[in-house]
């Protein structure tokens, strides 16, 4: 069980005063980790398929899934900075980050997930969105990033070096190192995504299922990431347990070619209590 405990500092988020937690957990990682696959322009009825964990610490505040006031997005909310990990708008704009797994690298960047959010409120394509931020992404924390838009796919990170690419039709997968690399728990996701695309029916059941999957990662296929075998063996899951750290979220997304579809949040609390399911529904633009 990974157990920790997490003592607070001061700063802002959006003007408001808020408390952040300096990280001092026991045997358990002090970023958060995230799991995801996803299909694009691969199947008749959806443009995009996605399926993903957001996996963080259970004191750090957040919102659950909701229609942002004022705004196309709809996604969480990290209530410390004010971005999200994985957001939609109404017509099919979709964008979702994940960090890197790297315990040398440098973490007082800007937060990523205002890199998710600025996507979202925008217009511009997600190749041309990835281009321009390729200029300025050694500005934050190190991460990898998923831009879709109606008719464009791009992933670009920043770690060790600024790097990204158009995607072109096909399935993908990602976690805490570049795009597709074949971790276990990589590896699996996107074996559940490919069967889950051949029977085709839309109910996102057996993505959950596949999303909940606690098996650990045999040791001798972990990577070495260099935060310790203990830790890539409690981490190689996909659904991580535990009473400090663990899966906070687990969440799919699709979207039709017309932009019509849906986002499907389920939430757990510490040791994977259950917590609040929410769907919302959009139509196309």
């Amino acid at each position: 069980m990974l157990r920790g405990a997490a003592s607070w500092r001061g700063g802002y988020a959006g003007g408001v005063a808020v408390r952040r937690p300096l990280l001092q957990l026991r045997g358990v990682a002090s970023e958060p980790m995230c799991l995801i696959a996803f299909a694009w322009n691969v199947q008749p009825r959806w443009r995009l398929i996605l399926a993903g964990n957001r996996d963080e610490l259970h004191a750090r505040p957040s919102a659950p899934l909701a229609h942002w006031s004022g705004s196309p997005v709809m996604a969480g909310r990290d209530l410390l900075a004010g971005g999200t990990w994985l957001g939609v708008t109404s017509g099919g704009r979709c964008a979702v980050v994940t960090n890197v797994r790297d315990p040398h690298a440098a973490m007082d960047g800007q937060s990523r997930g205002l890199l998710v959010s600025e996507f979202l409120a925008g217009t511009d394509a997600a190749d041309a969105h990835a281009e321009r931020l390729r200029a300025r992404a050694a500005d934050y924390r190190p991460f990898n990033l998923l831009l879709f838009d109606g008719g464009q796919a791009a992933f670009v990170g920043n770690h060790p070096m600024p790097h990204g690419r158009t995607l072109e039709p096909g399935l993908h997968a990602l976690s805490n190192a570049d795009l597709d690399t074949p971790w276990p728990k990589v590896l699996a996701i996107r074996q559940a995504l490919q069967a889950w695309l051949a029977q085709a029916d839309g109910d996102p059941q057996a993505l959950f299922a596949a999303l909940a999957d606690e098996r650990l990662a045999p040791d001798a296929q972990l990577p070495v990431t260099g935060i310790g075998l203990p830790l890539e063996r409690r981490l190689s899951s996909a659904f991580v347990r535990g009473e400090a750290y663990g899966t906070r979220a687990s969440t799919v997304v699709a979207i039709a070619h017309d932009g019509s579809g849906f986002v499907v949040e389920r939430g757990f609390g510490p040791s994977g209590q259950t917590g609040v399911e929410t769907r919302l529904d959009f139509a196309a633009d």
